[in-house]
């Protein structure tokens, strides 16, 4: 069948038409990806085994940015513009709850992310003594319930024990806790400040925290504007810090590396 000039130039621009419309959509896709990305829900990843076992290196989870309103470390570059800041404080404001997983920014550079679980509230008194947290100088109860195998810093695999600790308002989580470690299981009183928050890790004998002050290399505690968002989803994970850790070049090996039992896991 033959074809005229002119149905030449019509298929043509069919061809150009319908390759607009992909890059619109794809435009599109990006525009809505973004804006969901800044204002509602942000990707993360566990890098180290500081909130073992609540998460894992290899943990991929959503964190919702709405949830505590939006401070200028809610957007990217710390919402800075050529050094110029966007605005102070928080918009649109909600207190977080004792027990919420936290991502926050690090008071001591105000870029780098941490994860946490917030035990102290403002006006608190925080101390742990022989590795059991107190909260206003009532213990929090915690009772073993069994041990967690775990791959740690290259180290073989080990046992370590876990508790179920339970704070003043109910809310249930696991620690694990394996040895008595005379800086981090022994504490100083401490009252967090106005407007501040005490956070501390599941991991407790592996987690750089409150305990800890920001001059020695820990997180000290956290102001309000530092709060980026609550953790709430695992959407995926792989072995990040075991032997058999996923590898992008190995694909004959990701069925065995991810942990598909974790996928869609609610982080509490």
């Amino acid at each position: 069948m033959s074809l005229d000039a002119g149905s030449k130039v019509d298929a043509r621009d069919e061809h150009d038409s319908g390759w607009r419309e992909s890059a619109k959509i794809v435009v599109q896709a990006l525009a809505l990806a973004i804006f969901v990305r800044i204002f509602f829900y942000q990707p993360f990843n566990i890098p180290s085994g500081s909130m073992k076992e609540t998460l894992l290196v290899g943990d991929y989870l959503f964190v919702s940015k709405l949830s505590y309103g939006y401070s200028r470390h809610s957007f990217p570059y710390g919402g800075t513009i050529f050094s110029w800041k966007m605005f102070d404080g928080r918009l649109f404001a909600s207190q977080p709850k004792r027990g919420d997983v936290v991502v926050f920014k690090w008071p001591k550079d105000n870029s780098t992310d941490y994860i946490k679980r917030l035990v102290g509230l403002p006006g608190d008194e925080i101390q742990v003594r022989k590795g059991v947290l107190y909260i206003n100088n009532q213990a929090v109860p915690r009772r073993p319930v069994g041990t967690f195998n775990t791959f740690e810093n290259g180290r073989r695999y080990r046992d370590i024990q876990v508790f179920e600790e339970t704070l003043p308002e109910g809310r249930k989580y696991n620690v694990l806790d394996m040895r008595d470690d005379p800086a981090s299981d022994n504490t100083a009183l401490m009252k967090v400040p106005p407007g501040h928050y005490f956070m501390m890790g599941d991991n407790r004998d592996n987690s750089s925290d409150s305990r800890i002050s920001p001059a020695n290399g820990g997180v000290g505690f956290v102001p309000f504007e530092n709060l980026v968002g609550r953790a709430e989803i695992i959407f995926f994970s792989h072995a990040g810090d075991e032997p058999q850790a996923f590898s992008f070049s190995s694909p004959w090996t990701w069925p065995f590396d991810i942990r598909w039992s974790r996928f869609f896991n609610r982080v509490r």
